[in-house]
């Protein structure tokens, strides 16, 4: 399984939607909390293409983007076989 990274804020529901989700696949992945590590902010928009939101999440060298995106791509089969690349 590639190495998994999302950044994240702690109040925010859309980023504990995409780790349950992550979890619910079984995934493991590391966790960069942007509010206690405020100097990784700037490390996830570069990364991230510009975007800001979080949370933003990495599957190996692809940027899946964020809740709304990884939920999308589990939709449509996607997010089975990039886990398993």
């Amino acid at each position: 399984m590639p190495e998994i990274v999302i950044y994240t804020k702690d109040y925010c529901p859309y980023c504990h939607a995409a780790k349950a989700l992550l979890t619910k696949k079984g995934a493991a992945f590391t966790e960069v909390d942007i509010q206690k590590h405020p100097e990784r902010r700037a490390e996830m928009i570069e990364k991230a293409g510009g975007r800001t939101s979080v949370p933003q999440i990495f599957i190996g060298t692809t940027h899946v983007g964020g809740s709304d995106d990884i939920h999308a791509l589990d939709d449509a089969g996607g997010l089975d076989k990039l886990l398993a690349a």
